[in-house]
């Protein structure tokens, strides 16, 4: 009997320990969530979205471009997750009226950029006023020689239309002039760096986030051993006698500083929600230094 007894006991122990094992290796459920919206906030979004997966392997993301504006009308249509802007916020005293389901939307602040304005290396221009950036937009300068160079006829370079890096240049630089027909317009931000890195007479903008490594000045986490000795592809040019650098930036010296939110429709919940705590946690905030000025 006390045989019997025994061997139920070791029966009901057995099972425990393997109901405990069952838990233990019980992964959560895989979670999805999409970004889209500004392709300047490609590369920070993507050292997030990296890190924050090393953490919770059951998360993934699928990343969306289509600029800024694209991204908004997108999620006041419940389209994606989350989306990166660079765009400010509706204000109609200030000539941004409010577009119908924008009040549903919440903008968290992740940081701030700068446009940088890049030429080819071989051009020997090292700085551009506002107003002589208006004057080559415009098409009323036509020659690098008239600006102390020599590598021919300007090549314009812009974005396409709902970049918040287009409508923050023609705001801040042309103003109420148009660019130049002539002007070469590209999808994102990489294609502007490829352009630009192959043609000398090049001019273009973009955000400071793929041009982080060759600003004069800044710091970069990859600095110091093993910095590589590789030429630029691209210079970046000092506008109103200041780079884009994180400081300028964060203290709103740099003429073409702009926000980065990470928008949600709604109040953000579950696994967005801890992503984008993530993002303002002091780990998530030092990749966003890596690019941008941090918000905290």
């Amino acid at each position: 009997m006390k045989k019997r007894f025994l061997l139920v006991l070791v029966g009901i122990f057995a099972l425990a320990i393997a109901g405990c094992e069952g838990a233990a290796v019980a992964t959560p459920p895989p979670v999805t969530i999409t970004i889209g919206g500004s392709s300047a906030m490609g590369p920070v979004l993507r050292a997030l979205t990296e890190a924050y997966s090393r953490q919770h392997p059951n998360v993934l993301f699928t990343m969306r471009g289509g600029g800024s504006t694209l991204g908004e009308e997108a999620i006041r249509g419940r389209r994606y997750d989350i989306v990166a802007s660079t765009l400010f916020p509706p204000d109609p005293a200030a000539g941004r009226p409010t577009p119908p389901g924008d009040e549903q939307l919440v903008r968290t602040p992740i940081g701030l950029n700068g446009i940088a304005v890049i030429v080819h290396p071989s051009n020997n221009v090292d700085e551009l006023s506002l107003v002589q950036l208006r004057d080559l937009y415009q098409g009323r300068v036509l020659d690098w020689q008239s600006l102390g160079s020599d590598v021919g006829e300007v090549v314009l370079v812009s974005r396409e239309d709902g970049s918040g890096a287009r409508l923050l240049f023609e705001e801040r630089v042309m103003g109420d002039e148009r660019v130049s027909l002539t002007a070469v317009v590209m999808p994102t931000s990489e294609d502007v760096v490829d352009f630009v890195s192959k043609n000398p007479a090049a001019l273009a903008y973009v955000s400071r986030s793929h041009v982080v490594d060759w600003i004069p000045g800044e710091e970069t986490a990859d600095a110091g051993e093993g910095e590589s000795t590789a030429p630029a592809p691209v210079k970046v040019v000092r506008v109103e006698g200041q780079y884009p650098l994180r400081e300028a930036i964060a203290g709103q010296e740099y003429a073409l500083t702009q926000p980065l939110y990470l928008i949600t429709n709604g109040a953000p919940a579950g696994r967005v929600r801890q992503f984008i705590d993530f993002v303002l946690s002091p780990a998530g905030q030092a990749i966003v230094a890596r690019y941008h000025a941090p918000i905290r």
